[in-house]
């Protein structure tokens, strides 16, 4: 069974940091390229980072930029998001997704993604 599993979130106060984790199982993904999306309650699912499967570059949301950071290790099957100076409007559920087996390049539309995880809840507080 194909599972990622997220973990990290919490409850935080702005200029916080947190690091999220996605644990991954039931294939390899290291021909995928992994992202990670939120959605804050009432708006829709919007795009956060990815990074390719060799891990050598990465894309970043406009409002995340220089703030997050997204990377993986291919051994563990994990992904990471290093979360700084965190604002409040960073709260939402955040979730880990997967590209299919050899798309392994960068993309930040949803649909493009075909495992997700079940989310994690960050709340960042002022």
């Amino acid at each position: 069974q194909v599972q990622l599993v997220e973990s990290g979130g919490g409850s935080v106060q702005a200029g916080g940091s947190l690091r999220l984790s996605c644990a991954a199982s039931g294939r390899t993904f290291s021909s995928s390229a992994m992202g990670w999306f939120r959605q804050a309650p009432g708006k829709e699912r919007e795009f956060v980072a990815v990074i390719t499967w060799t891990g050598g570059s990465a894309d970043y949301a406009d409002s995340v930029k220089g703030r997050f950071t997204i990377s993986r290790d291919t051994a563990k099957n994990t992904l990471y998001l290093q979360m700084n100076s965190l604002k409040p409007e960073d709260t939402a559920v955040y979730y880990c997704a997967a590209r299919r087996p050899g798309y392994g390049g960068l993309s930040s539309r949803a649909h493009e993604y075909n495992t997700w995880g079940q989310g994690t809840q960050v709340t960042v507080s002022s």
